[in-house]
């Protein structure tokens, strides 16, 4: 059963379009609907730790330096396990506050420092803009870890959404980097962007991800028709040996939901470690929306407690 919580906050918000139907997005700029949801999600969450140093800074993308956002636990040493993170919100909206509030939770939980990184965005800048960023900010991390904390031995990669995407895609791409080995990848409802439709992504359409959503995401982003869209479409990838182990993070009500389980059974298969956790009566970007129910600070410190655990 849907959690209750979100249940009255869906049905307010259906009530709401009723008396004001929203335009169709293709109708409407990017940057509105990216003003838009940061607005929606800040005020869905107001109450992440405090305690937790938020430092902004440039790092090295993969078309001169993209901002980015230190956060340091509250009690950390000079060097600590490091977490590079991607924000979700289909490659095209989302950025550093909308995932503000989920970084701090992640830091406070987990004692590692987050290094959240706010890549280039579809459709200004179509695929691989997202992708490359990710890499080139991931190695910007390794190579820096020194400044900025983190522990070379101990640092992992993570995402919701899209940043999940982004996060499995990096993890593939360093797999036979010596100088960069991977400790581990948290993908939160990740979009793995299967080869075939799954049964949930078949039969949800919403709430909070809608197929017209998905639909305008990928059309944004413009990857299918690229010759490296094998990076982001990672049902293709037919082999997943020697990636970091994972813990996989689903919603029961997302539609993204089999696509998250069956990737962690493929890594599973494919012999690397991977947990798959679901969580039955959240839906998609549940993280972002702590002040919406108290199941979302549970999940969130579950979560973190298991990177914890991961790092060491």
């Amino acid at each position: 059963m849907l959690d209750p919580l979100f249940a009255a906050m869906i049905a307010e918000q259906a009530k709401a379009l009723e008396d004001q139907p929203q335009p169709a997005l293709d109708d409407l700029p990017p940057d509105m609907i990216r003003a838009g949801y940061r607005m929606q999600r800040q005020a869905q969450d107001q109450n992440a730790p405090r305690d937790v140093a938020a430092r902004d800074l440039r790092v090295g993308g993969a078309s001169g330096e993209i901002a980015a956002r230190l956060y340091t636990p509250a009690g950390a040493g000079a060097q600590t396990p490091g977490l590079v993170y991607f924000h979700g919100g289909g490659f095209v909206i989302g950025d550093l506050e909308t995932h503000d509030g989920h970084c701090r939770r992640l830091a406070a939980g987990s004692g590692a420092r987050v290094l959240a990184v706010d890549y280039r965005l579809a459709p200004e800048h179509p695929f691989p803009a997202g992708h490359d960023d990710a890499l080139a900010a991931t190695r910007w991390a390794f190579d820096h870890a020194a400044e900025i904390g983190f522990d070379p031995s101990r640092i992992a990669v993570g995402g919701d959404s899209a940043g999940g995407n982004l996060a499995a895609s990096v993890a593939l791409d360093l797999r036979d980097d010596a100088a960069r080995k991977l400790a581990f990848q948290l993908l939160l409802y990740p979009g793995i962007w299967p080869d075939a439709e799954t049964a949930s992504r078949r039969d949800l359409d919403g709430p909070i991800l809608t197929k017209a959503a998905i639909a305008w995401f990928d059309k944004c982003l413009a990857a299918i028709t690229h010759k490296d869209v094998h990076r982001a479409m990672l049902g293709r990838a037919k082999d997943l040996a020697g990636v970091a182990p994972a813990l996989v993070v689903t919603a029961g009500y997302d539609p993204l939901k089999d696509e998250g389980r069956d990737y962690a059974l493929r890594l599973r298969a494919a012999g690397v470690g991977a947990e798959h956790v679901d969580y039955p009566a959240l839906v998609h970007d549940f993280f972002l929306m702590a002040d919406v129910s108290p199941a979302v600070a549970q999940a969130a410190a579950e979560t973190a407690a298991a990177l914890k655990v991961a790092l060491g």
